[in-house]
């Protein structure tokens, strides 16, 4: 994982991937002030505050008092957690009450008060469990109220939708409740109803446009219909992504990416610098220059265009030493999956990795890093044990490899096992004391435990381990990266603002940073201009920075600009390294059409910033 672009526990545990890497397990980890909620209501839930949490924009929604459910339903049907089940009633307003005999009004009554007759009567048979006379009742009830009443008129053909459901007709529901929503648009009950049964009709996409206005009208505030939202959300990205990322074409990741995922080791042999019995001499006084290797080696060949940075090529040398089962056989499988996995290709990735770790006479730090490896894309499949078996066989077979404690102090912070994660960060510092990343990434944990904990003293103590380790390691940029997240956290938005100037000193071109410098902006300062800017420069500096269109795209749904978004989102789709990533990328482009579409329809749409 590249540096300074931290992952998030909710990718372990819900469908919102992290916006990191997430192809070696290196980088930063998950800032405490993460919010609960998935992302998706990011994109719908406009307007509420905003946190920089984990490297992404996040909800802090506190959640209401819920209304208890029951008593008479109101015009618009809006009951904060109830059922939604039962059908709706009205006392009915006496006979003539009011109206000379004989008048216009007085029949209007009457024609009403009998509709509400028929209606309270079929409430009851509701009630009883009876559905069928339930349903003659409400049809009743339809063909008597005069079609101006047009609020009464909308409870009636909900009330018999009720019915309907009851009896698992679906279509029959739909049709119902959109008349229901015909005559009274921002009807709760009928478009809920009307969702859950396009969901049973496996109308997915109508069935999101439908939740989406109701969490809209609700205010975010309806367990269940975020939960159904969540759901329709979920399925649409899991089956969007799984047709598209079959069918992508592989993209290389920017050289800075690239750079900063290899730094995450210090035992990987593959990504050390050729050896001098590997180039010929008169290669060694050409600085600067291409290296020739002196065998007829794909493996070595692939070396030099590491060094080179010539990475398209890589995988081409490396199958030439395979097929050729050459003497570097078994590097050249880990450099490739290696390289596989950094296209985003973990099937191809998998057998490569497999056929390493089962090489018995392999050198055993290969056979530990393609473990590490396969234990990362593990979890990046959601597939936690297999994961932690990987990781476990790695610190069996190479208990003095530092890069085992270092990745699987991250995997357990994925896992909120922090106790766990700082004794493996400390094996990893035992082992290499040097370990700048290791130092930073376990004061990270310990802070975030404190702050979980709600433990103030424990959280000065892990502020404190930070500058030590940012003083003890001044050109440690993840250092800074995180320590501006726990600042963030602490709401010391002008010191945070300095460590991410730090990070951008020492890594002028790590896009991500830039991105964390303007997430920081729009919630220390409000000042969504400067927050654009240094977005747009982190695309600018690296236009394959997936993180960067995301969070563009998240901020252009915030101000109402859902094509702008739905853009931003789409060209983060296309750059997505995991088929996970990728459907949680099409949760917020879908959630981003589902608003556009209800603002077209319903005139919807929460206040922008």
């Amino acid at each position: 994982m590249a540096a300074s672009k931290p992952v998030e526990a909710a990718a372990v545990v819900a469908a919102a991937p992290s916006s990191g890497s997430g192809v070696g397990g290196g980088g930063g980890t998950a800032g405490p002030g993460t919010g609960g909620l998935p992302r998706w209501q990011l994109a719908l839930a406009v307007g509420a505050p905003l946190l920089l949490g984990a490297g992404a924009v996040y909800l802090w929604s506190r959640q209401r008092r819920r209304r208890e459910a029951g008593g008479r339903g109101d015009a618009t049907g809006l009951k904060r957690n109830s059922e939604r089940k039962t059908p709706e009633g009205r006392a009915s307003p006496a006979l003539g009450s009011g109206h000379p005999e004989g008048s216009g009004a007085h029949l209007e009554m009457n024609s009403l008060d009998r509709a509400q007759a028929a209606k309270n009567k079929g409430n009851k048979y509701f009630k009883a469990g009876k559905y069928e006379q339930a349903i003659q009742c409400y049809t009743e009830a339809i063909s008597l109220c005069p079609t101006e009443k047009n609020v009464d008129l909308s409870t009636f053909y909900q009330n018999r939708a009720a019915a309907f459901e009851q009896l698992q007709k679906w279509k029959e529901v739909v049709q119902d409740c959109t008349k229901a929503v015909e005559l009274n648009p921002k009807y709760v009950k009928a478009l809920f109803r009307r969702a859950k049964a396009h969901e049973k009709l496996d109308n997915k996409k109508e069935c999101l446009e439908d939740v989406t206005a109701v969490c809209i009208l609700e205010g975010f505030q309806n367990q269940q219909s975020m939960l159904l939202a969540d759901k329709v959300l979920k399925l649409l990205g899991k089956e969007k992504a799984k047709e598209k990322y079959k069918n992508r074409e592989p993209l290389m990741p920017s050289p800075q990416f690239i750079k900063s995922y290899f730094s995450s080791f210090t035992d990987d042999i593959i990504s050390q610098p050729m050896l001098k019995g590997e180039k010929s001499d008169e290669d060694k006084d050409k600085e600067g220059e291409a290296l020739e290797v002196k065998e007829n080696s794909g493996y070595l060949k692939a070396k030099q265009y590491m060094e080179e940075e010539n990475y398209d090529k890589i995988i081409s040398e490396c199958s030439k030493e395979i097929d050729a089962q050459g003497k570097y056989m078994a590097e050249a499988l880990l450099l490739r999956a290696t390289f596989y996995l950094l296209i985003g290709n973990a099937n191809a990735a998998k057998p490569d990795l497999d056929k390493v770790i089962s090489l018995k006479e392999a050198n055993v730090k290969l056979r530990a890093n393609a473990l590490i490896k396969r234990g990362s894309m593990y979890m990046q499949q959601q597939q936690p044990l297999l994961s932690t078996q990987d990781f476990n066989m790695a610190a069996d077979i190479d208990p003095q490899n530092a890069d085992v404690y270092h990745h699987r102090g991250q995997l357990k912070i994925l896992l909120d096992q922090v106790e766990e994660a700082v004794t493996d960060f400390d094996e990893c510092i035992r082992l290499r004391p040097e370990s700048a990343l290791a130092q930073a990434q376990k004061c990270f944990a310990l802070y975030r435990q404190a702050y979980t904990g709600n433990n103030s003293s424990q959280i000065q103590a892990a502020m404190k381990g930070f500058e030590e380790v940012i003083k003890k390691f001044p050109r440690c940029a993840e250092g800074y990266a995180l320590y501006a997240q726990a600042l963030t956290d602490q709401q010391q938005f002008g010191k945070a603002d300095e460590m991410y100037d730090k990070c951008i000193d020492l890594e002028p071109d790590n896009a991500t940073t830039y991105v964390h410098k303007g997430l920081l902006q729009l919630q220390w300062k409000q000042d969504l201009d400067r927050g654009l800017e240094l977005i747009s420069k982190a695309i600018e500096i690296d236009n394959k920075c997936d993180f960067a269109y995301e969070t563009m795209g998240t901020i252009e749904v915030q101000r109402g600009n859902m094509e702008k978004a739905i853009d931003m989102f789409n060209k983060a789709i296309n750059l997505a390294k995991s088929e996970m990533e990728m459907a949680h990328l099409y949760s917020l482009c879908d959630a981003a059409h589902a608003q556009t579409e209800v603002a077209k329809k319903y005139g919807l749409k929460p206040p922008t910033l």
